[in-house]
């Protein structure tokens, strides 16, 4: 996603920024900091890396309309995640990181994160990447709320060609394609 494609990020996205004022910036920043500037503040920090570049992720569309997002880039782009206890890397392999899948309420639990998964995995390669790791929830009961699946979900990832590598904890598969 580049900044032509900034408007219809704030489209797919509206007045919250997906969820709760995060703008995509959940696991760049320290928590504190990220807590501290939910919601505009996050937007500009977001739009500021889409403008510096490299492209933070990509779009889904149907109709012309933007309806999923999929934010990935090389692991090291995360800070949160490399301090992650739970989804601390697995060996010395270079990852591209798959770190939020977001789809409109309208075309949820119709395979669009999936599509976008495996968008994201030959974009990704396109780049240069040679593996491509995800970290969805697998909930304990079978079923969770939308807004927490925002790391996509396990059957998602499966569907999307990814397998299970490791586990961080009982409910968080590490899944590479």
């Amino acid at each position: 996603m580049t900044l032509d494609r900034w408007g219809d990020l704030e489209e797919l996205f509206g007045p919250r920024g997906a969820c709760a004022g995060c703008w995509c910036m959940w696991w760049r920043l320290k928590r504190s900091v990220w807590e501290s500037q939910k919601g505009a503040a996050n937007k500009k920090a977001f739009r500021r890396i889409v403008e510096t570049g490299p492209p933070p992720g990509i779009l889904a569309y149907q109709g012309g309309q933007p309806v999923g997002w999929c934010a990935l880039a090389p692991r090291e782009h995360y800070p949160v995640l490399e301090n992650s206890r739970v989804l601390k890397r697995i060996d010395a392999q270079p990852v591209w990181s798959v770190v939020c899948l977001f789809v409109t309420r309208t075309r949820r639990r119709q395979g669009v994160s999936a599509e976008l998964l495996k968008a994201a995995s030959i974009y990704a390669r396109r780049q240069g990447a040679r593996i491509v790791e995800g970290y969805p929830v697998e909930p304990r009961q079978g079923v969770m709320p939308d807004a927490f699946a925002w790391t996509g979900t396990l059957a998602g990832f499966r569907r999307a060609g990814f397998r299970e590598v490791a586990r961080g904890s009982p409910s968080r598969p590490i899944m590479r394609s």
